[in-house]
């Protein structure tokens, strides 16, 4: 699977002068925690490591005024904490990101939310994304893989450029991947085809088309990805933004 590298669109890099150092964004976390964050965490299931209790609206805040500064995302990354690696995805710099530094990183995910921030915020915009997709969709590990079709997804909304064929391949590793019946896998590949079916009119018959071979499955977990998927891209309103043009 292969497409044009999607377009950094990462703020300027902070000047070596003017660098933001790790104590100071430690600081800086410790003080806007709370205690109510930390239990919202709790809520939407994100099992955090030593969690500040930082909103994810006052990370982008934080982030768009420190710039792109990809050795702090290094050095945030290392100390495991949650919003510190949060906020590492959201000021690395996506054209020094390696496909080491991916796989390490996904390694680590222990949570959903760090893996759809790290692939919406970063990962999606390295020249190793659909790389990574192909890969890490054939991975064992939940986050793993999860990863990999939350990248499609995002792809599917970011990657402008990208060929229909690659989205195509993306729907055979959606197929493949439709009977993993871990929750943050399933729920993953199910938003995956609804984000590549509302690309364009071409994706979305071919999306409509996985999605009714995954509905009339004998197994529950891939008639559950369909028969979801189905309701929003056979949609009216899907149908109507496509006709438009607007996908």
């Amino acid at each position: 699977m292969a497409a044009d590298k999607p377009s950094s669109r990462r703020g300027t890099a902070a000047k070596s002068s003017e660098r933001v150092t790790l104590a100071e964004v430690l600081r800086w976390l410790t003080a806007r925690g709370t205690k109510k964050q930390i239990q919202e965490l709790a809520r939407y299931g994100i099992v955090a490591t030593q969690p500040f209790g930082v909103t994810v609206g006052e990370l982008k805040k934080y982030a768009k005024q420190i710039g792109s500064d990809h050795r702090l995302a290094q050095e945030l990354w290392g100390t495991g904490r949650y919003e510190a690696r949060m906020l590492a995805t959201m000021v690395d710099d996506p054209t020094a990101v390696t496909a080491s530094q991916m796989n390490t990183w996904v390694s680590d995910f222990d949570n959903w939310a760090i893996v759809d921030t790290a692939c919406f915020h970063l990962f999606d915009r390295t020249e190793h994304a659909w790389k990574k997709v192909a890969q890490w969709a054939k991975a064992k590990p939940e986050f793993t893989r999860r990863a990999a079709f939350a990248m499609l997804w995002s792809l599917s909304v970011h990657d402008k450029d990208a060929p229909d064929q690659a989205f195509l391949d993306g729907l055979e590793l959606i197929e493949r991947a439709a009977t993993d019946e871990r929750d943050y896998v399933k729920k993953a590949v199910n938003m995956a085809l609804r984000a590549v079916g509302k690309r364009n009119a071409k994706l979305n018959a071919a999306a409509i088309r996985t999605a009714q071979k995954l509905a009339k499955s004998e197994d529950a977990v891939p008639r559950w990805v369909g028969s979801h998927a189905l309701r929003e891209l056979q949609s009216p309103a899907v149908r109507k933004r496509l006709a438009t043009g607007r996908a």
